[in-house]
């Protein structure tokens, strides 16, 4: 059995990965990882359905209004996030 199968997502961790599951981003592994998570954790299937409301409600945020200096932040923030994760 490899890491991957035995691993059990946090709730840390299905928050920092909600976007990509809900983009469709995501591996195929950890998509089964994050339903697992979703199957046995009322919380954050809560946080999942308000995850969905919230982008059903807003609808998307245009690239253009986001000052450039909020863009390199987020920019900054992300990558280190991804970096964290390697």
């Amino acid at each position: 059995m490899s890491a991957t199968e035995t691993h059990e997502m946090s709730c840390r961790e299905l928050v920092e990965v909600i976007t990509e599951y809900l983009e469709g981003t995501m591996a195929a592994h950890e998509v089964l990882l994050v339903e697992a998570h979703l199957e046995r954790c009322d919380g954050c299937d809560a946080y999942l359905d308000q995850m969905r409301a919230t982008i059903a409600a807003l609808g998307h945020l245009p690239p253009e209004s986001l000052s450039p200096e909020a863009e390199a932040s987020l920019r900054a923030a992300f990558d280190g996030w991804r970096r964290g994760r390697d």
